[in-house]
Protein backbone atom coordinates (compact mmCIF):
# COMPACT_ATOMS: atom_id res chain seq x y z
CA UNK A 1 0.00 0.00 0.00
CA UNK A 2 1.35 3.63 -0.85
CA UNK A 3 1.25 4.98 2.86
CA UNK A 4 2.80 1.53 5.01
CA UNK A 5 5.70 3.14 4.79
CA UNK A 6 7.26 4.09 8.29
CA UNK A 7 8.15 7.58 7.47
CA UNK A 8 5.15 7.92 6.26
CA UNK A 9 3.51 6.96 9.27
CA UNK A 10 5.13 9.14 11.06
CA UNK A 11 3.88 12.41 9.23
CA UNK A 12 0.43 10.76 8.93
CA UNK A 13 0.69 10.47 13.29
CA UNK A 14 1.90 14.02 13.13
CA UNK A 15 -0.72 15.46 11.25
CA UNK A 16 -3.25 13.43 13.87
CA UNK A 17 -1.58 15.22 16.55
CA UNK A 18 -1.93 18.43 14.66
CA UNK A 19 -5.64 18.14 14.42
CA UNK A 20 -6.19 17.01 18.32
CA UNK A 21 -4.67 20.45 19.14
CA UNK A 22 -7.09 21.90 17.23
CA UNK A 23 -4.54 23.28 13.73
CA UNK A 24 -6.12 22.44 10.85
CA UNK A 25 -3.05 20.46 8.66
CA UNK A 26 -4.89 21.62 5.23
CA UNK A 27 -6.20 24.64 6.38
CA UNK A 28 -7.51 26.95 3.23
CA UNK A 29 -7.52 30.09 4.73
CA UNK A 30 -4.44 31.62 3.07
CA UNK A 31 -3.68 35.90 3.54
CA UNK A 32 -0.55 35.63 1.03
CA UNK A 33 -0.15 39.02 0.06
CA UNK A 34 3.07 38.87 -1.52
CA UNK A 35 5.47 36.45 -3.55
CA UNK A 36 8.94 35.78 -2.68
CA UNK A 37 10.54 37.15 -5.63
CA UNK A 38 9.11 40.52 -4.52
CA UNK A 39 9.41 40.48 -1.53
CA UNK A 40 13.30 40.48 -2.17
CA UNK A 41 12.66 42.81 -4.93
CA UNK A 42 10.85 45.25 -2.44
CA UNK A 43 13.25 44.96 0.69
CA UNK A 44 16.80 45.30 -1.54
CA UNK A 45 17.08 48.47 0.43
CA UNK A 46 17.13 47.06 3.79
CA UNK A 47 20.43 45.82 3.35
CA UNK A 48 21.69 49.32 3.04
CA UNK A 49 19.33 50.84 6.07
CA UNK A 50 21.45 51.80 9.37
CA UNK A 51 19.78 48.89 11.53
CA UNK A 52 19.66 46.26 8.78
CA UNK A 53 15.83 45.06 9.61
CA UNK A 54 12.55 47.83 9.38
CA UNK A 55 9.46 46.46 11.77
CA UNK A 56 7.36 49.35 10.09
CA UNK A 57 7.11 47.11 6.90
CA UNK A 58 4.49 43.93 7.31
CA UNK A 59 4.24 40.94 4.62
CA UNK A 60 2.66 37.50 4.45
CA UNK A 61 4.22 34.90 2.30
CA UNK A 62 4.15 31.11 1.80
CA UNK A 63 5.99 28.46 0.01
CA UNK A 64 7.22 24.49 1.07
CA UNK A 65 9.83 24.39 3.47
CA UNK A 66 12.85 23.38 1.67
CA UNK A 67 15.83 23.41 5.07
CA UNK A 68 14.54 23.42 8.43
CA UNK A 69 17.51 23.67 11.23
CA UNK A 70 15.51 23.93 14.74
CA UNK A 71 17.57 25.03 17.89
CA UNK A 72 16.67 26.05 21.23
CA UNK A 73 14.93 29.11 20.96
CA UNK A 74 15.03 30.12 17.71
CA UNK A 75 15.02 28.14 14.07
CA UNK A 76 15.63 29.09 10.33
CA UNK A 77 13.31 27.98 7.57
CA UNK A 78 14.07 28.40 4.09
CA UNK A 79 10.51 28.34 2.09
CA UNK A 80 10.23 28.16 -1.70
CA UNK A 81 7.86 29.56 -3.93
CA UNK A 82 7.69 29.07 -7.85
CA UNK A 83 9.20 32.65 -7.71
CA UNK A 84 12.32 32.11 -5.85
CA UNK A 85 13.69 30.75 -2.17
CA UNK A 86 13.84 33.16 1.42
CA UNK A 87 14.88 32.21 4.36
CA UNK A 88 12.31 32.90 7.40
CA UNK A 89 13.76 33.51 10.78
CA UNK A 90 11.40 31.37 13.65
CA UNK A 91 11.82 32.45 17.41
CA UNK A 92 9.87 31.14 20.09
CA UNK A 93 9.52 34.31 21.99
CA UNK A 94 7.66 36.11 18.94
CA UNK A 95 4.98 33.00 18.29
CA UNK A 96 1.71 32.32 20.48
CA UNK A 97 2.50 30.71 23.64
CA UNK A 98 3.19 27.03 23.66
CA UNK A 99 3.06 27.29 19.89
CA UNK A 100 7.42 27.20 19.27
CA UNK A 101 7.99 24.32 21.53
CA UNK A 102 4.31 21.96 21.01
CA UNK A 103 3.53 22.60 17.72
CA UNK A 104 6.42 23.76 15.57
CA UNK A 105 9.57 21.83 16.80
CA UNK A 106 7.32 18.71 17.11
CA UNK A 107 5.37 18.81 14.01
CA UNK A 108 6.52 20.45 11.47
CA UNK A 109 8.98 19.10 8.80
CA UNK A 110 10.45 19.66 5.53
CA UNK A 111 8.01 19.32 2.69
CA UNK A 112 5.41 21.05 4.63
CA UNK A 113 3.80 24.33 3.36
CA UNK A 114 3.51 26.81 5.41
CA UNK A 115 2.28 30.20 5.40
CA UNK A 116 4.81 33.36 7.80
CA UNK A 117 3.97 36.52 8.60
CA UNK A 118 6.78 39.06 9.35
CA UNK A 119 9.05 42.38 8.76
CA UNK A 120 12.40 42.16 6.86
CA UNK A 121 15.39 41.96 8.25
CA UNK A 122 19.31 41.04 7.06
CA UNK A 123 20.81 38.76 8.78
CA UNK A 124 24.62 38.72 10.21
CA UNK A 125 26.09 36.98 6.86
CA UNK A 126 24.44 39.74 5.01
CA UNK A 127 21.51 37.48 3.66
CA UNK A 128 17.73 39.41 3.23
CA UNK A 129 15.38 37.39 5.41
CA UNK A 130 11.65 37.42 7.29
CA UNK A 131 11.52 37.82 11.03
CA UNK A 132 8.70 35.86 11.75
CA UNK A 133 6.04 36.73 14.11
CA UNK A 134 2.49 34.75 12.99
CA UNK A 135 3.55 30.95 11.40
CA UNK A 136 0.64 29.24 10.24
CA UNK A 137 1.04 25.16 8.43
CA UNK A 138 -1.48 25.63 4.97
CA UNK A 139 -0.47 21.36 4.11
CA UNK A 140 1.05 18.95 5.96
CA UNK A 141 3.35 16.88 3.58
CA UNK A 142 2.91 13.12 4.62
CA UNK A 143 5.43 12.18 2.00
CA UNK A 144 9.25 13.24 2.43
CA UNK A 145 11.31 14.43 -0.09
CA UNK A 146 14.54 12.89 -1.26
CA UNK A 147 17.37 13.74 1.22
CA UNK A 148 19.37 15.55 -1.83
CA UNK A 149 18.54 19.47 -1.08
CA UNK A 150 20.23 19.56 -4.71
CA UNK A 151 17.83 17.82 -6.51
CA UNK A 152 16.96 14.40 -7.97
CA UNK A 153 19.32 13.05 -10.65
CA UNK A 154 17.64 9.86 -11.15
CA UNK A 155 16.13 10.67 -14.64
CA UNK A 156 13.44 7.79 -14.45
CA UNK A 157 12.09 9.05 -10.83
CA UNK A 158 12.34 12.67 -12.75
CA UNK A 159 10.19 11.77 -15.48
CA UNK A 160 7.44 9.17 -13.57
CA UNK A 161 7.46 11.48 -10.63
CA UNK A 162 7.19 14.95 -12.29
CA UNK A 163 5.63 16.48 -9.36
CA UNK A 164 9.08 15.84 -7.35
CA UNK A 165 10.85 16.49 -9.97
CA UNK A 166 9.37 20.30 -9.85
CA UNK A 167 9.52 20.38 -6.09
CA UNK A 168 13.34 19.63 -6.00
CA UNK A 169 14.94 21.21 -9.30
CA UNK A 170 14.25 24.72 -10.06
CA UNK A 171 15.97 25.00 -13.50
CA UNK A 172 13.33 22.23 -14.13
CA UNK A 173 10.29 25.14 -13.48
CA UNK A 174 12.37 27.85 -15.82
CA UNK A 175 12.62 25.19 -18.41
CA UNK A 176 8.93 25.00 -18.71
CA UNK A 177 8.27 28.38 -17.79
CA UNK A 178 10.02 29.17 -21.34
CA UNK A 179 7.97 26.54 -22.86
CA UNK A 180 5.33 28.13 -22.07
CA UNK A 181 6.27 31.60 -23.35
CA UNK A 182 7.28 30.23 -26.81
CA UNK A 183 3.87 28.89 -27.51
CA UNK A 184 2.49 32.25 -26.37
CA UNK A 185 4.99 33.68 -28.14
CA UNK A 186 4.17 31.81 -31.49
CA UNK A 187 0.79 32.65 -31.27
CA UNK A 188 1.23 36.37 -30.72
CA UNK A 189 3.53 36.11 -33.80
CA UNK A 190 1.29 34.88 -36.51
CA UNK A 191 -1.90 36.44 -35.05
CA UNK A 192 0.08 39.81 -35.65
CA UNK A 193 1.11 38.55 -38.83
CA UNK A 194 -2.86 38.34 -39.68
CA UNK A 195 -3.00 34.48 -39.22
CA UNK A 196 -6.09 33.00 -37.78
CA UNK A 197 -6.14 30.37 -34.47
CA UNK A 198 -8.43 27.66 -35.64
CA UNK A 199 -8.62 24.08 -34.38
CA UNK A 200 -9.36 21.02 -35.88
CA UNK A 201 -10.64 17.47 -35.34
CA UNK A 202 -7.98 15.11 -33.24
CA UNK A 203 -9.78 12.11 -33.80
CA UNK A 204 -9.74 11.41 -37.91
CA UNK A 205 -11.18 9.02 -40.06
CA UNK A 206 -8.23 8.49 -42.38
CA UNK A 207 -4.77 8.60 -41.02
CA UNK A 208 -3.35 11.48 -42.98
CA UNK A 209 -1.10 14.51 -43.19
CA UNK A 210 2.05 12.48 -42.84
CA UNK A 211 4.22 9.22 -43.60
CA UNK A 212 3.56 7.87 -39.85
CA UNK A 213 1.85 4.94 -38.10
CA UNK A 214 -1.02 6.15 -36.41
CA UNK A 215 -2.95 5.32 -33.05
CA UNK A 216 -6.10 3.54 -33.79
CA UNK A 217 -9.10 3.93 -31.03
CA UNK A 218 -13.08 3.29 -31.47
CA UNK A 219 -16.06 5.43 -31.40
CA UNK A 220 -19.08 3.65 -30.35
CA UNK A 221 -21.52 5.38 -31.05
CA UNK A 222 -20.65 5.36 -34.85
CA UNK A 223 -19.62 1.61 -34.62
CA UNK A 224 -16.27 2.92 -36.66
CA UNK A 225 -12.34 3.18 -35.94
CA UNK A 226 -10.85 6.33 -35.88
CA UNK A 227 -7.30 7.47 -35.52
CA UNK A 228 -5.40 9.89 -33.21
CA UNK A 229 -4.08 12.69 -35.58
CA UNK A 230 -0.80 12.20 -37.49
CA UNK A 231 -0.90 15.76 -38.77
CA UNK A 232 -3.74 18.54 -39.05
CA UNK A 233 -2.80 19.28 -42.56
CA UNK A 234 -5.61 18.36 -44.88
CA UNK A 235 -7.80 19.84 -42.70
CA UNK A 236 -6.31 23.21 -42.64
CA UNK A 237 -5.70 22.83 -46.58
CA UNK A 238 -9.82 22.20 -46.75
CA UNK A 239 -10.14 25.59 -44.65
CA UNK A 240 -7.82 27.71 -47.30
CA UNK A 241 -10.04 25.61 -50.22
CA UNK A 242 -13.32 27.53 -47.95
CA UNK A 243 -11.43 30.97 -47.98
CA UNK A 244 -9.13 31.52 -45.36
CA UNK A 245 -6.28 32.85 -46.44
CA UNK A 246 -3.45 32.51 -43.59
CA UNK A 247 -4.45 30.05 -40.54
CA UNK A 248 -2.36 28.45 -37.92
CA UNK A 249 -3.20 25.56 -35.26
CA UNK A 250 -0.45 24.98 -32.01
CA UNK A 251 -1.86 21.61 -31.08
CA UNK A 252 -1.04 17.67 -30.21
CA UNK A 253 0.01 14.85 -32.80
CA UNK A 254 0.09 11.34 -32.08
CA UNK A 255 2.60 8.84 -33.95
CA UNK A 256 2.88 4.86 -32.48
CA UNK A 257 6.36 4.73 -33.45
CA UNK A 258 9.03 4.33 -31.61
CA UNK A 259 11.02 6.30 -28.42
CA UNK A 260 13.55 8.07 -28.96
CA UNK A 261 15.70 11.34 -27.63
CA UNK A 262 13.88 13.26 -30.37
CA UNK A 263 10.39 11.48 -30.86
CA UNK A 264 7.73 11.05 -28.11
CA UNK A 265 4.07 9.06 -29.31
CA UNK A 266 2.56 12.45 -28.63
CA UNK A 267 3.94 16.10 -29.52
CA UNK A 268 3.24 19.43 -30.31
CA UNK A 269 3.45 20.97 -33.50
CA UNK A 270 2.50 24.50 -35.07
CA UNK A 271 0.83 24.22 -38.58
CA UNK A 272 0.32 27.21 -40.46
CA UNK A 273 -0.70 27.70 -44.47
CA UNK A 274 -0.85 30.66 -46.42
CA UNK A 275 -2.60 31.55 -49.72
CA UNK A 276 -0.78 32.61 -52.26
CA UNK A 277 2.83 32.92 -51.10
CA UNK A 278 5.41 29.98 -52.34
CA UNK A 279 8.17 27.90 -49.93
CA UNK A 280 10.20 30.74 -50.39
CA UNK A 281 8.47 32.96 -49.11
CA UNK A 282 8.26 30.55 -45.72
CA UNK A 283 11.69 30.56 -45.32
CA UNK A 284 11.58 34.20 -44.99
CA UNK A 285 8.49 34.23 -42.21
CA UNK A 286 11.11 31.57 -40.64
CA UNK A 287 13.64 33.71 -40.14
CA UNK A 288 11.47 36.29 -38.90
CA UNK A 289 9.90 33.83 -36.61
CA UNK A 290 13.50 33.08 -34.87
CA UNK A 291 14.35 36.20 -34.12
CA UNK A 292 11.44 37.26 -32.98
CA UNK A 293 11.42 34.65 -30.78
CA UNK A 294 15.30 35.63 -29.70
CA UNK A 295 14.29 39.03 -29.11
CA UNK A 296 11.34 38.51 -26.90
CA UNK A 297 13.27 35.74 -24.76
CA UNK A 298 16.52 37.73 -24.50
CA UNK A 299 18.62 34.92 -26.38
CA UNK A 300 22.06 35.35 -27.65
CA UNK A 301 21.89 34.27 -31.29
CA UNK A 302 25.53 32.29 -30.29
CA UNK A 303 23.91 29.91 -29.06
CA UNK A 304 25.12 26.99 -27.05
CA UNK A 305 23.55 23.42 -27.38
CA UNK A 306 26.02 20.76 -25.65
CA UNK A 307 29.62 21.23 -27.07
CA UNK A 308 28.17 23.19 -30.23
CA UNK A 309 27.47 26.69 -30.90
CA UNK A 310 24.69 27.66 -33.42
CA UNK A 311 25.13 30.51 -35.03
CA UNK A 312 21.51 32.17 -35.57
CA UNK A 313 23.04 34.58 -37.59
CA UNK A 314 23.84 32.43 -40.23
CA UNK A 315 21.04 30.62 -41.50
CA UNK A 316 21.59 28.69 -44.95
CA UNK A 317 20.20 27.41 -48.00
CA UNK A 318 21.34 23.77 -49.77
CA UNK A 319 19.36 21.70 -51.93
CA UNK A 320 18.79 18.10 -51.00
CA UNK A 321 20.79 16.23 -53.95
CA UNK A 322 23.80 18.71 -53.31
CA UNK A 323 24.27 18.37 -49.79
CA UNK A 324 24.74 15.04 -49.87
CA UNK A 325 28.27 15.54 -52.09
CA UNK A 326 29.12 19.02 -50.62
CA UNK A 327 28.18 17.98 -46.86
CA UNK A 328 27.69 14.26 -46.66
CA UNK A 329 30.75 13.66 -49.50
CA UNK A 330 28.91 11.05 -51.16
CA UNK A 331 30.05 10.52 -54.64
CA UNK A 332 27.99 13.06 -57.49
CA UNK A 333 28.17 9.91 -59.63
CA UNK A 334 26.30 8.11 -56.68
CA UNK A 335 23.59 10.38 -56.05
CA UNK A 336 20.99 10.10 -58.78
CA UNK A 337 21.47 6.21 -59.61
CA UNK A 338 19.58 4.00 -57.50
CA UNK A 339 22.01 0.71 -57.93
CA UNK A 340 24.55 2.18 -57.01
CA UNK A 341 23.05 4.29 -54.30
CA UNK A 342 22.40 0.44 -52.25
CA UNK A 343 25.66 -0.65 -53.38
CA UNK A 344 27.01 2.40 -51.61
CA UNK A 345 24.84 2.51 -48.73
CA UNK A 346 25.61 -1.76 -48.35
CA UNK A 347 29.48 -0.52 -48.38
CA UNK A 348 28.96 1.57 -45.54
CA UNK A 349 26.91 -0.91 -42.97
CA UNK A 350 23.70 0.73 -44.07
CA UNK A 351 20.73 -1.87 -44.27
CA UNK A 352 18.36 -0.77 -47.03
CA UNK A 353 14.53 -2.04 -46.92
CA UNK A 354 13.62 -4.06 -50.01
CA UNK A 355 11.86 -1.91 -52.71
CA UNK A 356 12.92 1.18 -52.09
CA UNK A 357 12.47 3.66 -55.03
CA UNK A 358 15.16 6.29 -55.84
CA UNK A 359 13.73 9.57 -53.79
CA UNK A 360 13.24 6.78 -50.82
CA UNK A 361 17.54 5.94 -51.14
CA UNK A 362 18.30 9.75 -51.56
CA UNK A 363 16.41 10.71 -48.54
CA UNK A 364 18.08 7.54 -46.75
CA UNK A 365 21.63 8.91 -48.34
CA UNK A 366 21.04 12.47 -46.73
CA UNK A 367 19.75 10.81 -43.05
CA UNK A 368 23.20 8.72 -42.94
CA UNK A 369 25.51 11.00 -43.82
CA UNK A 370 24.09 14.82 -44.00
CA UNK A 371 21.39 15.40 -40.96
CA UNK A 372 23.72 15.11 -37.92
CA UNK A 373 26.72 17.74 -39.53
CA UNK A 374 24.21 20.61 -40.22
CA UNK A 375 24.71 22.85 -37.09
CA UNK A 376 23.62 25.91 -37.56
CA UNK A 377 20.38 26.89 -39.26
CA UNK A 378 19.86 25.13 -42.61
CA UNK A 379 17.36 24.75 -45.07
CA UNK A 380 17.40 21.79 -47.04
CA UNK A 381 15.38 22.39 -50.55
CA UNK A 382 14.12 20.31 -53.38
CA UNK A 383 13.05 17.27 -51.91
CA UNK A 384 12.16 14.10 -54.20
CA UNK A 385 8.13 13.50 -55.03
CA UNK A 386 8.64 10.26 -53.96
CA UNK A 387 9.18 11.07 -49.73
CA UNK A 388 6.49 14.55 -50.45
CA UNK A 389 3.36 13.03 -51.21
CA UNK A 390 1.52 16.50 -50.32
CA UNK A 391 4.14 19.05 -51.74
CA UNK A 392 4.14 21.11 -55.22
CA UNK A 393 6.40 19.80 -58.15
CA UNK A 394 8.85 22.34 -59.40
CA UNK A 395 7.84 23.71 -62.64
CA UNK A 396 11.36 23.45 -64.13
CA UNK A 397 12.00 19.66 -62.85
CA UNK A 398 8.89 17.57 -62.41
CA UNK A 399 10.87 15.40 -60.22
CA UNK A 400 11.39 17.70 -57.34
CA UNK A 401 9.28 19.42 -54.96
CA UNK A 402 8.96 22.87 -53.72
CA UNK A 403 9.92 21.73 -50.20
CA UNK A 404 12.24 22.53 -47.63
CA UNK A 405 12.88 20.97 -44.10
CA UNK A 406 15.32 22.85 -41.66
CA UNK A 407 17.80 21.35 -39.50
CA UNK A 408 19.71 22.81 -36.24
CA UNK A 409 22.23 21.65 -34.34
CA UNK A 410 21.71 17.91 -36.48
CA UNK A 411 17.84 17.66 -36.05
CA UNK A 412 15.10 18.52 -37.88
CA UNK A 413 13.07 21.57 -36.48
CA UNK A 414 10.57 22.20 -39.31
CA UNK A 415 8.99 20.66 -42.64
CA UNK A 416 7.52 22.97 -45.23
CA UNK A 417 6.37 23.07 -48.87
CA UNK A 418 4.39 24.99 -51.53
CA UNK A 419 1.01 23.12 -51.52
CA UNK A 420 0.09 20.80 -54.63
CA UNK A 421 -3.22 21.96 -55.60
CA UNK A 422 -3.30 20.00 -58.21
CA UNK A 423 -6.39 17.34 -57.66
CA UNK A 424 -5.38 15.10 -60.70
CA UNK A 425 -1.68 15.26 -59.23
CA UNK A 426 -2.97 14.87 -55.58
CA UNK A 427 -5.07 11.62 -56.46
CA UNK A 428 -2.13 9.57 -58.15
CA UNK A 429 0.71 10.64 -55.51
CA UNK A 430 -2.16 9.24 -53.09
CA UNK A 431 -2.45 5.98 -55.34
CA UNK A 432 1.56 5.54 -55.48
CA UNK A 433 1.32 5.93 -51.62
CA UNK A 434 -1.49 3.12 -51.50
CA UNK A 435 0.90 0.56 -53.56
CA UNK A 436 3.74 1.32 -51.21
CA UNK A 437 1.37 0.70 -48.57
CA UNK A 438 0.26 -2.94 -50.12
CA UNK A 439 3.52 -3.43 -50.63
CA UNK A 440 4.62 -3.13 -46.71
CA UNK A 441 4.93 0.37 -45.68
CA UNK A 442 3.22 0.94 -43.17
CA UNK A 443 3.55 4.27 -42.91
CA UNK A 444 2.56 5.02 -46.27
CA UNK A 445 -0.13 7.69 -46.66
CA UNK A 446 -3.73 6.96 -46.69
CA UNK A 447 -5.98 7.96 -49.60
CA UNK A 448 -7.55 10.34 -48.56
CA UNK A 449 -10.96 11.12 -51.31
CA UNK A 450 -12.57 13.75 -49.53
CA UNK A 451 -9.59 15.87 -49.58
CA UNK A 452 -9.15 14.79 -53.63
CA UNK A 453 -12.86 16.25 -53.73
CA UNK A 454 -12.05 19.53 -51.74
CA UNK A 455 -9.31 20.71 -54.38
CA UNK A 456 -11.07 19.46 -57.26
CA UNK A 457 -13.38 23.10 -55.70
CA UNK A 458 -10.02 24.71 -56.07
CA UNK A 459 -7.92 25.66 -53.37
CA UNK A 460 -5.58 29.01 -53.88
CA UNK A 461 -1.97 28.68 -54.39
CA UNK A 462 -0.42 28.17 -50.54
CA UNK A 463 2.16 27.42 -48.95
CA UNK A 464 2.43 25.57 -45.74
CA UNK A 465 4.92 24.22 -42.29
CA UNK A 466 5.01 22.65 -39.35
CA UNK A 467 7.93 23.94 -36.51
CA UNK A 468 8.10 21.00 -33.77
CA UNK A 469 7.60 23.12 -30.55
CA UNK A 470 8.86 20.18 -28.63
CA UNK A 471 12.52 19.67 -30.34
CA UNK A 472 12.46 23.68 -30.60
CA UNK A 473 12.35 24.67 -26.84
CA UNK A 474 14.84 21.69 -26.17
CA UNK A 475 17.09 23.79 -28.78
CA UNK A 476 16.33 27.08 -26.97
CA UNK A 477 16.55 25.87 -23.39
CA UNK A 478 19.53 23.39 -24.20
CA UNK A 479 17.82 19.98 -23.20
CA UNK A 480 18.90 17.06 -25.59
CA UNK A 481 15.96 14.92 -24.54
CA UNK A 482 12.45 15.41 -25.41
CA UNK A 483 11.51 13.71 -22.16
CA UNK A 484 12.94 17.10 -20.73
CA UNK A 485 10.75 19.60 -22.04
CA UNK A 486 7.65 17.21 -21.60
CA UNK A 487 5.57 17.59 -18.46
CA UNK A 488 4.78 13.96 -18.60
CA UNK A 489 6.41 12.02 -21.19
CA UNK A 490 5.22 8.51 -22.22
CA UNK A 491 6.73 5.86 -20.35
CA UNK A 492 7.18 2.06 -20.16
CA UNK A 493 5.00 0.54 -17.61
CA UNK A 494 6.22 0.39 -14.15
CA UNK A 495 8.10 -2.81 -12.91
CA UNK A 496 8.36 -4.27 -9.66
CA UNK A 497 12.40 -3.55 -9.85
CA UNK A 498 11.43 0.46 -11.01
CA UNK A 499 9.16 1.22 -7.97
CA UNK A 500 11.70 -0.82 -4.99
CA UNK A 501 14.50 1.74 -6.59
CA UNK A 502 11.69 4.48 -6.54
CA UNK A 503 10.58 4.23 -3.07
CA UNK A 504 14.60 3.52 -1.75
CA UNK A 505 15.05 7.29 -3.71
CA UNK A 506 12.50 9.16 -1.82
Amino acid sequence: MIFENKYIQQRIEKANTLKDAGYNPYANDSQRNTTIEKYLNVNSDVAESENKRDENRHYIVSGRIKFLRIMGKASFVKIEDESGMLQIYVSRDNLPEGFYNTIFKKNIEVGDIIEVGGFPFVTGQGELSLHADSFKLLTKAIAPLPEKFHGITDKEIRYRKRYLDLIMNSEVRKTFQIRSRVISLTRRFFEDKGFLEVETPMMHPIAGGANAKPFVTHHNALGVDRYLRIAPELYLKRLIVGGFEAVFEINRNFRNEGMDATHNPEFTSIEFYWAYKTYKDLIEITKEYFQYLFEHLDLPTLLPYGDLEVNFDNFQEIPLIESLTSIGDVPADVTRDKEKIIAYLNEKGVTVKPGMNLGQLQGELFDEFVEEKLIDPTFITEYPVEISPLARRSDEHPEITERFELFIAGREIANAFSELNDPIDQLSRFEGQMAAKESGDDEAHEMDSDFVEALSYGMAPTAGQGIGIDRLVMLLTNEHSIRDVLLFPAMKPVTQETTEDSQEEV
